[in-house]
């Protein structure tokens, strides 16, 4: 795993939404996937955020850990 995990907020960032704590709220409030579903192929994602959720996602990426996290928000078990 590498040392350099990021955070959720600067994943925010990295996928160009707002980090604030009241607009991510609100995104996973409002973008929640049914269970079963695959973060990347969501259908609010535009081209360049989809490539980069599925290369962070693979291997020790230092956005595993964010992508992660995220995908444990918005896909409610």
């Amino acid at each position: 795993m590498s040392m350099n995990n990021r955070t959720l907020e600067e994943l925010f960032e990295q996928l160009g939404l707002s980090s604030q704590k009241i607009h991510m709220e609100r995104f996973i409030e409002r973008h929640q996937l049914k269970p079963g579903s695959v973060l990347h192929d969501a259908i609010y994602w535009a081209s360049d955020q989809k490539a980069f959720l599925i290369k962070a996602k693979a291997g020790d990426s230092e956005w595993s850990e964010a992508v992660a996290q995220l995908a444990n928000l918005l896909i409610r078990k």
